[in-house]
């Protein structure tokens, strides 16, 4: 039998067929199959919730990036496929917000000057490092993504498998970083043994490096016994624990405006009243009401109503109330008991800059140790950072109230986030929106309640929730894989400029 020898690697058999293809023909495919990929993930996410296409949504932008697009081109390959996804992923979410409207085009520049270097390293490397390399820079840029106000951890590949509570439970070790690093290695793995595949029977140019097929076999069989030991270990981990506790999340579709008169807001106090009677009728114990549906601070305004409310029902009530004051606005949660005590202020830790949200109140984490439990706030967009749940959580709350004040536009992600807050820090949690969508979550991500409505009504959920335990590596230990995963993208960085200093060296 005959063997050719290429670039260190033995094919046998036949010597790959050298592809003939006019360059707009393979413009056309490498941005056709680059676009697709940006399709897979954006249909992985909900309100799709195709989840499979997650771990398989790179494969055609690689392919593209490495084999299909001329080599000075294989950028825009990456930048369509990143890019795309970012625009059909945000999509209509930020409408008359100017420069958030622009951020799939500038993730798109920066991903396509990033895409020519992903194929010339990986040529001088021999694609040794194809598949670390990938999968470390998605989650080293994911880590950082996590410190930007105004991208938050939106869009991280985590998120598509929130339904599934059964393969997400090594989160409370690894973090959401580390499910994403599953995913993008899964991802990877795939799209090298695919190259591996391609390269054994047609060159698309003559400098092409092929990848050494033994080396994608073993990385894709080991890629594939990690997935499955995760899983194995997540089913082990994996409960439905009974309840302890009856919760509520009161949405009312609704807030009192700052404009409104007095007869405004006793109209508005009828409202929350009433819907927060009927979440007591049915047994709820803590009931959490929107952010920001009093304009007014309850401890100083209206206050023997809330006092009255509580005692007569009950239970302890999470308001939700935002204050203008010169110095910037008090977005803050507090808590009543039924003894009519307010029990501490929490500010809104994220405020959402890119609408000019500011939070002067922040940086308090207060947890109220209750006869039904120690009970903590955050606030909406807080939900979106993986830091202010586990600070919470890590001063020991085993039940964390979420007002929140959606838009239509994400009324079918929001609360998919809160999944992998609770299953990180083993917390049960209630999102309580203004109309769109509010769910009860248990510490395993179980979603006991929810109720979403892009169109926005009025719901009251009550369910039943066992206290959580507030004690995970996650938690502990903070987003590890995250960092580890920023300091392997620091390191193939510093190695992609040595290659090519040397390769330049070489040449003289």
């Amino acid at each position: 039998m005959k063997e050719t020898v290429m670039s260190g690697s033995i094919t046998h058999g036949k010597a790959p067929q050298t592809v003939q293809m006019p360059f707009m023909f393979r413009l056309f495919f490498g941005l056709f199959f680059s676009a697709s990929g940006a399709l897979l993930f954006t249909l992985a996410f909900p309100p799709y919730s195709f989840w499979p296409l997650a771990f398989i949504w790179m494969v055609p932008v690689m392919l593209a990036v490495h084999r299909i697009m001329p080599e000075r081109l294989s950028g825009l390959a990456m930048g369509v496929g990143v890019g795309g996804f970012f625009y059909g992923y945000f999509g209509a979410m930020f409408e008359g917000v100017l420069f958030m409207q622009f951020l799939p085009l500038l993730i798109g520049i920066m991903a396509a000057l990033m895409g020519l270097r992903d194929r010339l390293f990986h040529a001088r490397t021999g694609y040794r490092w194809f598949i670390l390399h990938g999968a470390a820079v998605w989650v080293g840029i994911e880590m950082i993504r996590g410190f930007i106000p105004v991208i938050g951890t939106w869009g991280f590949a985590a998120y598509t498998l929130y339904r599934l509570p059964w393969i997400v439970q090594p989160v409370s070790i690894f973090s959401i970083y580390g499910m994403s690093l599953l995913i993008m290695l899964f991802n990877y793995a795939l799209a090298q043994l695919l190259l591996a595949c391609m390269d054994r029977r047609w060159k698309f140019e003559e400098k092409n490096v092929p990848v050494n097929p033994a080396r994608a076999i073993r990385w894709a069989g080991g890629v594939l016994l990690l997935l499955l030991v995760w899983g194995g270990v997540s089913m082990s981990m994996y409960h439905t624990p009974e309840p302890d506790l009856q919760v509520a999340a009161v949405q009312p579709a609704a807030i009192i405006s700052p404009e409104a008169d007095e007869e405004g807001i006793n109209k508005g106090l009828q409202i929350i009243g009433g819907l927060t009677r009927q979440a007591a009728d049915e047994g709820a114990r803590f009931i959490v009401w929107p952010e920001g549906y009093l304009s007014f601070d309850p401890r100083k305004k209206e206050t023997s109503f809330f006092m009255q409310l509580a005692e007569e029902t009950g239970a302890y009530i999470a308001i939700g109330y935002i204050v203008q004051t010169d110095e910037g606005l008090r977005n803050e949660a507090t808590v009543i008991s039924p003894e009519k005590e307010f029990l501490g202020v929490f500010g809104k830790d994220h405020p959402v800059a890119f609408a000019g949200e500011t939070s002067i109140t922040r940086g308090e984490y207060p947890v109220y140790d209750t006869e039904i439990g120690s009970l903590g706030t955050i606030i909406c967009y807080d939900l979106d950072f993986t830091d202010t749940a586990r600070k919470v959580a890590s001063n020991g709350a085993e039940v964390i109230g979420v007002p929140s004040a959606d838009w239509p536009a994400i009324a079918h992600k929001h609360y998919s986030h809160v999944v992998f807050r609770a299953v990180e820090n083993r917390v049960s949690m209630i999102k309580a929106d203004t109309a769109f969508n509010s769910a009860i979550i248990d510490p395993y991500g179980n979603i006991i309640k929810k109720h979403v409505s892009p169109l926005g009504d009025r719901a009251v959920l009550v369910g039943g929730v066992p206290l959580g335990s507030s004690d995970t590596i996650s938690m502990r230990w903070g987003d590890w894989i995250g960092w580890i995963s920023l300091a392997a993208m620091i390191f193939f960085l510093g190695m992609d400029f040595y290659t090519a200093f040397w390769e330049k060296k070489q040449r003289g």
